[in-house]
């Protein structure tokens, strides 16, 4: 039986986990980690310790809702989560994450107008 690492628990709400294949299941907020329990399967666990997390992304669509957010732990380690209520859940791990490492994602429009600006660049610096 997986062990949490939590002694008290903040929220308990129902999640997808798209590490690898996508998995239903519980994500909980407590006060030492952010688990995720597979639901078929509660050996099937992410427990990320609050000390490790480098950021916290949110993919914010239209400037309202929240798709799903990234936990990074560096920048090659990471794990895309979304909850019933992205907002509460974030909420809840702002309690335990500083606010300045909780970032909201780029946009599609955002990345193609930096890669419209690589050209130019790129261009530039190809020819010398």
């Amino acid at each position: 039986m997986a062990q949490s690492l939590n002694s008290k628990v903040d929220l308990t709400i129902k999640a997808t986990s798209f590490a690898g294949l996508s998995s239903n299941g519980n994500v909980m907020v407590g006060n030492k980690a952010f688990e995720f329990y597979n639901e078929r399967n509660v050996e099937d666990c992410i427990q990320i310790p609050w000390d490790t997390i480098d950021r916290v992304e949110a993919s914010v669509l239209f400037n309202k809702s929240i798709s799903r957010f990234v936990i990074f732990i560096n920048e090659k380690t990471y794990f895309t989560f979304s909850t019933k209520d992205n907002k509460k859940t974030l909420r809840a791990i702002r309690e335990y994450v500083p606010a300045d490492r909780m970032l909201r994602s780029l946009s599609f429009w955002d990345v193609f107008k930096r890669g419209l600006m690589y050209i130019p660049n790129k261009l530039l610096h190809s020819n010398n």
